[in-house]
């Protein structure tokens, strides 16, 4: 059995062992409503965090619109849902969600990823707000009032699939030749260009997938959450997305998942103190910036820290 497979049965173990444990967790009434909203929460930053990542860390792109691709995902499943109140419907709207989400990310990408650095952040910023003031301008959305009673379908199966799900389609996609012309582009997009690589498809390509996954993120969140209102996906939202990226590492799934876990913890036990909550945010970006440049886990993933440990090698580049 090859070192690649026992990595895998490992992670997959590990995938199970979770959700064995958070489920007896459930079941013996152990977890309070405060615990499962939290582990909710950590679900759906994994998802928007792994997807962001996939944009900023692997393709280069420094983008800050996921706000608003979370925020079509979410009113898209949202109003499925108060039509259709059924699982099929929950589903519908999750996958419609996402659908939407891609096909805004592809008409937005495709004229404003030609920009770079900066310039992209500008722009994908100025998206985001736009679609936050058409939810809440027009009727459909229930405009700054919001859409309330959404029927609660997601629960922790739906949100645990759906993150290891994104996390598992985000990691091969990177791993498969698609994947690796993204890597490219970010590395040195000259090079990659000169190479045969047609980088406005494959950033076009990395924002589609990414913008996918946030709608899907918003969909859970709206379904969970059961109320929706259009300053809930504002700057900070996706601020808050990228704090996650840079703290786990551009370009690591591990780090964006260990980062999530780490942040929205933090978030949950300092949500009354919301000025607290941004310095320490602040600061750890600072310390990190000095002290890890790279993040808590640079570009590596779980798989490359355990074939280092099974080489004595416990370090992490």
């Amino acid at each position: 059995m090859g070192m690649i497979t026992k990595k895998n049965i490992l992670i997959l173990l590990s995938i199970v062992a979770t959700f064995a444990v958070v489920q007896v967790l459930r079941t013996m009434n152990i977890l309070t409503n405060f615990h499962e909203i939290t582990l909710a929460l950590i679900c759906i930053n994994i998802i928007l965090a792994v997807s962001l990542n996939l944009i900023t860390g692997f393709t280069g792109q420094f983008s800050l619109g996921h706000a608003g691709f979370m925020s079509i995902g979410a009113y898209t499943c949202a109003l499925i849902l108060l039509k259709y109140p059924t699982m099929w419907g929950f589903l519908a709207g999750i996958i419609a969600g996402g659908i939407a989400s891609a096909l805004v990310g592809i008409i937005i990408g495709l004229p404003t990823l030609r920009l770079k650095g900066d310039y992209l952040a500008i722009a994908t910023l100025g998206m985001a707000e736009i679609i936050r003031v058409i939810f809440l301008n027009i009727e459909i959305t229930g405009g700054a009032a919001g859409l309330a009673s959404i029927p609660r379908i997601a629960n922790w199966f739906w949100m645990f699939f759906f993150a290891v799900i994104s996390v598992v389609f985000i990691n091969n996609f990177i791993k498969s030749s698609p994947g690796r012309a993204c890597i490219s582009i970010r590395e040195d997009e000259i090079a990659a260009e000169s190479m045969g690589i047609n980088s406005t498809k494959y950033k076009v390509m990395s924002f589609a997938i990414g913008a996918f996954f946030a709608g899907i993120g918003g969909g859970l969140y709206a379904s969970y959450f059961f109320f929706l209102k259009p300053n809930l996906f504002g700057f900070l939202k996706s601020i808050d997305m990228l704090v996650i990226v840079v703290l786990g590492g551009l370009g690591s799934l591990t780090g964006s998942v260990v980062a999530a876990v780490l942040l929205t913890l933090l978030t949950t036990f300092l949500q009354q103190f919301t000025a607290v909550r941004m310095i320490l945010y602040a600061l750890l970006l600072v310390v990190i910036m000095i002290f890890r440049p790279k993040g808590i886990m640079g570009t590596s993933e779980i798989t490359d820290l355990l074939g280092r440990i099974g080489r004595g090698k416990g370090r992490v580049e």
